[in-house]
């Protein structure tokens, strides 16, 4: 039998990063994952490979539309070749799975590659791929295994014309008419790298608009630019059954009168969120709880009830993202090392790829009213930066929130090119408790899409931005 300081299960951006920071801290470190290659959801199935694919149809989009206006004459007809396109997002996915592997031989972590499983609360069983198995002796155990795409319970999941995000990744054909349930981060994006290649598509929302979980303004400005680009909405809509007749799948709902509406197309992307994973964990050997959601139970330490055991990521409460998990692996790896690290859940940003890009960091309008907080609104819109005209990316604002009284920002919405990247400034001024005039006071290159940070800034500190 083996034995470890640390053994963690699974190897997401949650799980692996954990392994690295165990591993620098001194511990003897082992990882468990199931599948052939590492990085769990996002670098095989998610983050990395949907934003393959959304540069590539960007960048086809441009050549279709918008090369022309900058000069570039493109003879002959420009086209599609699918499967190339897909066969590139494979290459970076695999260039950066083994990537995660050169992490792991760096930095002297044990892999496995099987099926990981509680025999208790010091010992873990792997089924390994190769065959046969190996229990591993534990000192502290991290379950960082991540979540699978939600369905509705009426929907039958085929995988070939009613399918998830993994099979969108994949897709045989352009399809004619792509519907989507489901109006968040994942439905859009993937909605536009298909819409940018030809598809139809439409977006069936539950709530009465799209990234319902960020602000309004962000959701109205968003659901403007999609609806230019052709992508159909209908919000407010309970989708009640959906069926597969051959090669045409039947969606109904019932909209906000009541009524029931129907959709066809050649293709149904489910993308009404994610849940926890942890199938054949055999957490209850463990003695771990687990909740009415599937998730783990964790304390503010990220410890379990059994105290050796942590769990971070999808698999525990809080949003579903990647650098999130990164955090919650750095925390648990320094807590276990008698360190006292501290996450600020506030400060974690939200990104949706779509282009425009949109990003947020604290409070939301909605949220600050809830609380009875008053606050002050700066904004400015991306049209009137020199740096947007001359790339073409007009749409989009940047929106500063901060108390009426302090100025201190309390949150920070954007929608516009690069604001992905952008969001990081505002974190870090959130991070260091900047008042909104701070920021008004800093220095920003010229011509920049981050102009209108200072601007949104100075809109906030007493109405008085440069440029509108």
């Amino acid at each position: 039998m083996s034995s470890f300081d640390v053994v963690v299960i699974g190897s997401g951006p949650g799980g692996y990063v954990a392994a690295i920071r165990c591993a620098q801290l001194g511990m003897k470190t082992a990882l468990i994952e199931k599948y052939n290659t590492l990085g769990g959801t996002c670098l095989n199935v998610g983050c990395i490979p949907s934003k393959a694919l959304l540069d590539s149809s960007h960048h086809y989009e441009d050549a279709v539309k918008h090369f022309e206006e900058h000069g570039i004459e493109v003879p002959g007809e420009v086209k599609v070749n699918l499967e190339k396109m897909i066969a590139r997002k494979q290459s970076v996915v695999d260039q950066t799975t083994s990537g995660i592997d050169y992490l792991m031989k760096k930095n002297e972590i044990t892999v496995f590659h099987g099926m990981g499983s509680f025999v208790d609360s010091t010992h873990v069983k792997v089924d390994l791929t190769e065959g046969g198995e190996e229990t591993l002796e534990a000192k502290n155990i991290i379950v960082a295994t991540g979540s699978k795409p939600s369905t509705l319970p009426f929907i039958t999941i085929d995988k070939e014309r009613i399918i998830t995000s993994t099979e969108a990744l994949k897709m045989p054909e352009i399809p004619k008419h792509l519907v989507i349930i489901g109006g968040g981060v994942i439905g859009l994006e993937l909605g536009q790298v298909y819409r940018r290649l030809g598809a139809d598509v439409s977006v069936i929302e539950y709530m009465d608009r799209i990234i319902p979980t960020m602000d309004r303004a962000q959701s109205k400005e968003l659901t403007k630019v999609m609806k230019k680009q052709g992508v159909k909405f209908h919000v407010s809509h309970q989708v009640t059954s959906v069926e597969r007749n051959g090669d045409e799948v039947t969606i109904k709902a019932n909209n906000k009168k009541g009524e029931e509406v129907s959709f066809t197309g050649d293709y149904c992307l489910v993308s009404v969120g994610r849940r926890p994973y942890t199938d054949g964990l055999a957490a209850d050997k463990a003695g771990i709880q687990i909740d009415e959601r599937g998730r783990i139970e964790v304390n503010e330490h990220l410890q379990t009830n059994v105290s050796n055991i942590y769990a971070i990521g999808d698999v525990v409460k809080g949003a579903m993202l990647a650098h999130k998990a990164e955090e919650e692996g750095v925390f648990v790896a320094e807590t276990i090392a008698g360190q006292q690290p501290h996450i600020n859940y506030n400060l974690i940003p939200g990104v949706v790829y779509t282009w425009p890009e949109v990003a947020s960091v604290g409070k939301t309008e909605d949220q600050l009213k809830e609380a009875g907080v008053d606050y002050k609104v700066g904004q400015f819109g991306m049209r009137a930066l020199g740096r947007s005209r001359a790339s073409g990316d007009i749409d989009g604002f940047v929106k500063i929130l901060a108390d009426a009284a302090t100025d201190e920002v309390l949150g920070v919405h954007m929608v516009g090119a690069r604001v992905a990247d952008l969001i990081s400034e505002a974190v870090t001024a959130m991070e260091f408790r900047a008042s909104a005039e701070d920021i008004a006071r800093m220095s920003h290159a010229h011509p920049t899409y981050a102009e209108a940070v200072k601007e949104a800034a100075l809109d906030a500190t007493d109405k008085r931005p440069l440029h509108i």
